[in-house]
């Protein structure tokens, strides 16, 4: 008999049939005379549970169907009698796959701590949590896809292994095949590159986005989906040293346009979750975010705030309210200074647009009035910043102009203003962090919590 996901059996509830079912014990219970099995097999945040009659089995055949452990169960679907699920299963066979030492299993209780999951990586997709989290992320990958094939956008591969550093930060994972400990040198006691496998300095990209602009270039509309590597010491809920981007590209677009795509885009994303993950999302909401469910209507249902940088700063210098870091014209805001605007001030996102050009990335176009640019950042409630963007800097003497005023090196750029001296267009683009709308979607606060196997400084365990 063909195996059936409980996902299926959840949707369709044939009642009266038999059934085969495989999957994970999440909990054992009973007496001598029946046994009550919860079962799980990661397509659904539901147990379906299993009634062992044990007239039909022994003790003996149940003794390795601990927590933890894998079975194969087949037997009939008929309505349940007890309180808690619709349907269970009367099993008439069983089989072990694996077994799980109930001495050792560390998911033997409910209730760990996120901290505790943390160190068990390999084992915390196991959980009711982590599966709900990880289903949650796989259907916005899947959604992010969607739109984007919807509206005509090609997927780019960018690379990974770059000589160039798209923000100018130089926080950048070093890519080398050259010994370490005693690497060759020049004769003035540098390290000689051109003895490495690339015959250059590369490094892991921080961001598609430079390449992405060729493609857009060249395609019209590109969006990348990959991964991004970023080496900042830095250990706090929002960061990661290596991490998930998506990054659209356009030709012919501007700053208008570039709002409307990002704010339609977030738009359907948090729809599509709501749509397809309503069972995770209630799971999550259960235990960890009672407004979730409301939150993401919310934003889904709202007009968002467009914003200028300035306008922003003197909302936050007139509000009264002490914040950590101060607010001045210059400063590069920070979350709490997002977040207050999203949450108190106009309760519900924002789109800030306009900064100095001082704060921001040297490929962002330049405003007329010679100290902004049209930068836009998305903000959300509990997040801050979740998108970035900008139109880039079509004009090849500005741009060349931005990028000897930031000392970039013009040997790793000569490519990029090609783009400028070859058929120029207006084009604009942004980068949406994945992890950051996992943690907007599912109400997480940790940003280790929604990626299958974090890096952080001092942890690459798996």
């Amino acid at each position: 008999m063909k195996r059936t996901k409980l996902s299926q059996i959840f949707a369709t509830e044939p009642i009266d049939t038999e059934v085969s079912v495989m999957g994970w014990v999440r909990s054992r219970r009973g007496n001598k005379y029946v046994q009550f099995v919860a079962l799980n097999d990661g397509s659904t945040i539901r147990n379906l549970q299993v009634v062992f009659d044990m007239q039909q089995f022994t003790d003996e055949q149940l003794r390795a169907v601990t927590t933890g452990s894998s079975i194969h169960v087949t037997g009939r679907l008929v309505a349940s009698q007890g309180k808690g699920q619709t349907v269970e299963v009367q099993a008439s066979s069983l089989e072990v796959f694996g077994t799980a030492d109930p001495a050792s299993y560390p998911l033997q209780k409910k209730g760990h701590s996120l901290e505790f999951l943390r160190d068990i990586a390999h084992l915390r997709p196991r959980t009711n949590t982590f599966g709900a989290v990880l289903r949650i992320r796989s259907a916005l990958a899947f959604a992010i896809h969607s739109f984007f094939n919807a509206k005509g956008f090609y997927y780019l591969n960018t690379p990974l292994i770059t000589a160039s550093d798209c923000e100018g930060a130089g926080a950048m994972f070093q890519v080398t095949t050259l010994d370490v400990a005693n690497p060759p040198r020049t004769e003035d006691g540098a390290v000689d590159y051109s003895a490495d496998f690339f015959g250059k300095p590369t490094a892991l990209t921080v961001s598609g986005q430079l390449e992405g602009e060729l493609g857009a270039t060249a395609l019209g509309a590109i969006y990348t989906f990959g991964p991004t590597f970023r080496a900042e010491n830095s250990n706090t809920p929002r960061h990661l040293s290596e991490f998930w981007m998506i990054e659209p590209e356009m030709a012919f677009y501007d700053i208008t346009d570039n709002m409307e795509l990002a704010e339609e885009f977030i738009k359907f994303c948090i729809s599509y979750a709501l749509e397809h993950c309503a069972d995770d999302i209630a799971f999550l909401a259960e235990h960890y975010d009672a407004e979730l469910p409301q939150r993401l209507r919310d934003v889904v249902a709202s007009d968002f705030v467009r914003l200028t940088y300035t306008e922003g700063v003197k909302i936050l210098e007139e509000s009264g309210k002490k914040f950590e870091f101060p607010v001045f014209w210059g400063a590069d805001l920070q979350s709490e200074h997002e977040r207050y605007l999203v949450e108190e001030h106009f309760r519900r996102p924002v789109i800030l647009t306009d900064y100095p050009k001082d704060i921001k990335a040297f490929y962002m176009k330049l405003n007329d009035d010679g100290k902004t640019v049209r930068a836009m950042d998305v903000l959300f409630p509990k997040i801050g910043e979740i998108i970035g963007g900008s139109e880039r800097e079509a004009d090849y003497d500005k741009l060349l102009g931005r990028i000897n005023e930031m000392n970039i090196p013009m040997k790793d750029m000569w490519w990029y203003l090609d783009t400028r001296r070859y058929g120029s267009v207006p084009h604009a683009g942004f980068g949406l962090g994945f992890e950051r709308l996992v943690l907007f979607v599912t109400g997480m606060t940790n940003i280790r919590d929604v990626i299958p196997f974090p890096r952080t400084p001092k942890n690459a365990e798996f």
